[in-house]
């Protein structure tokens, strides 16, 4: 394959950036490659958008990020290395590209835009960027190096080729090495679809291809690395670990020896993407202190524990805030769960507060009206009214525990329990969170409370109350809304595959359909699937949504 030497180091960054924290993202990329010199590396390759952080959206420093590009040149000029990342090239006229840049000892020796602008899902570059064109392989070093950014590969994807008029793999059939660098967020099953993708990119142009992907979280993407290099015959020569920053060096040879790539189980990654984005959501924004309201149920007990994990025992308060439906084992449990993680906790009732409320309203407006929804909803809204007081005056932020299930349904309290800075949860579905659980009581020694994950689940908003008195059983629900949000199905074909009662089918898929107006106001939700609420999935607040109930 090669045509002038036997091997090369090649090291992949996988780096951790801050969106437009321009100079700390440089002095990093200056960090790891003197690291990279130090490992005998050849080449060191960085992420897609590395030098402004991705995705950039409209914060975007054209003139800043020349000038850091050249300070960028100068700071590692003395290096014996040639850096490959990714910045942003400003055109006189019209949109900057989305570039690659090749970097040796002072000098940009090549830039190579990128061709295939994704437009879909969370991805919006044709907003900001013009399309490059195909180019052919360059000698680097002595090789042949064909460039790629991202999407550029994904021509591979049997569902996404369909929509590329062009194929920029073409030009780089026979190329020693194709140079990925990329801003690939995760989402259940994508590590295993991006790395067929890779492989078939490899299977194509006949060429070792070295990808580098981006980790750590930007604010509800979270990106997982698994940057890699692999041969045609689909073998791995180096695997950057998942959801953590790392500098692998792989020795590129005329063929892989090592075995292929097996993924972690899916709920372990789930629970990694979850840690991985709290941190660093707290860790970019500068915050420390994050508040749970703590219930005694499952989704508090998951986001606490998460929480822990994340930002450490002493930067999570757990509060409390019983009312005169919440039962004891409910208190008992919250507290276990409390001084099995090693949290401060306050407990402030609320039954007080809403008796005065109630009877005011009572008096003045309601007269004699039977006890409804709104009495619950009151409930919800002053327990958040503690927790934003609790943050306020003592300084940190709330952490929503709502999760997908509830979202989808609108089975939460606007301004109550779906307020807070950032959902933890609400891109898991309910039946998700009790194997959440179960992974965290595996990886941590069982700090979750056995009862907590075998009651029956209940907002405890009034009398023997439970989550089935207003919704589907979980395992039912669960079913038609991964079916009509993830694979966007119609109430029939749900049926049909499902066996699921077509009045029960309906009835889900409208609950979803009418409470898109509370999820406009939700907070930002960590992404784990494929669609999650928020920039991946825009649908309108006022629609008839008929295909929905063929």
């Amino acid at each position: 394959m090669f045509h002038k030497f036997e091997l090369m180091k090649i090291a992949l960054a996988q780096i951790n950036t801050i969106i437009g924290a321009i100079s700390h993202n440089r002095e990093k990329i200056v960090d790891f490659s003197r690291k990279a010199v130090e490992k005998g590396a050849d080449i060191v390759i960085f992420p897609e958008l590395a030098l402004c952080g991705y995705p950039p959206t409209d914060q975007i420093y054209f003139d800043l990020l020349e000038s850091e590009l050249k300070i960028l040149v100068e700071q590692t000029a003395n290096l014996p290395i040639t850096i490959i990342v990714g910045s942003i090239t400003e055109q006189k006229k019209g949109k900057p590209f989305n570039s690659l840049i090749v970097i040796r000892e002072g000098k940009i020796l090549h830039r190579y835009h990128k061709v295939l602008l994704p437009d879909y899902d969370v991805f919006d570059e044709n907003r900001y960027f013009t399309a490059g064109v195909p180019q052919h392989p360059v000698e680097i070093n002595g090789i042949k190096v064909g460039f790629t950014i991202c999407e550029d590969i994904w021509i591979m994807d049997p569902d996404l080729k369909p929509i590329y008029d062009v194929n920029p793999l073409e030009p780089l059939k026979n190329a020693d090495v194709v140079v990925n660098i990329s801003g690939s967020p995760f989402s259940i099953g994508h590590p295993a679809r991006r790395l067929n993708v890779i492989t078939e990119t490899a299977r194509f142009t006949n060429s070792v291809v070295a990808y580098v992907n981006h980790v750590g979280a930007q604010t509800d993407l979270i990106f997982d690395g698994r940057s890699c290099v692999v041969y045609p015959d689909g073998t791995i020569e180096a695997l950057a670990p998942a959801f953590q920053e790392a500098l692998v060096v792989a020795e590129i040879k005329q063929s892989g020896t090592f075995p292929p790539f097996v993924g972690e189980p899916w709920i372990e990654d789930i629970h990694s993407a979850l840690v991985v984005g709290i941190r660093d959501f707290f860790s970019k924004k500068g915050l420390k202190k994050a508040y749970v309201g703590l219930s005694g149920g499952i989704d508090s007990s998951v986001v606490c524990s998460l929480a822990v994990e994340a930002l450490g025992s002493e930067n999570v308060v757990g509060v409390l805030m019983p009312s005169q439906f919440t039962s004891n084992e409910s208190i008992e449990d919250a507290e276990q769960l409390a001084k099995n993680l090693g949290i401060e906790t306050y407990t402030i009732p609320i039954t007080e507060p809403y008796e005065r409320i109630v009877k005011t309203l009572q008096e003045n407006v309601w007269d004699d009206k039977p006890f409804d929804v709104t009495e619950e909803n009151i409930q919800a809204r002053i327990r958040m009214i503690y927790l934003h007081a609790l943050s306020n005056k003592l300084g940190g932020v709330i952490l929503n525990t709502s999760n997908k299930s509830e979202l989808a349904t609108g089975y939460g309290t606007l301004y109550g329990d779906m307020a807070g800075a950032l959902s933890v949860l609400g891109d898991v579905y309910k039946t998700w969170v009790y194997r959440l659980a179960r992974v965290i009581n595996q990886q941590h020694g069982n700090i979750i409370p056995e009862r907590v994950m075998t009651k029956p689940p209940s907002a405890e908003l009034r009398p023997n109350q439970t989550d089935q008195d207003t919704l589907p059983p979980y395992d039912i629900l669960d079913t038609v809304l991964i079916r009509y949000i993830e694979m966007h199905e119609p109430a029939s074909r749900i049926a049909e595959a499902t066996g699921i009662n077509i009045e029960t089918v309906k009835s889900i898929i409208n609950m979803v359909n009418r409470n898109e107006y509370k999820r406009y106001q939700a907070p930002p939700i960590l992404r784990v699937t494929s669609k999650a609420f928020g920039i991946g999935r825009r649908m309108p607040i006022v629609g008839l949504f008929e295909t929905t109930l063929k």
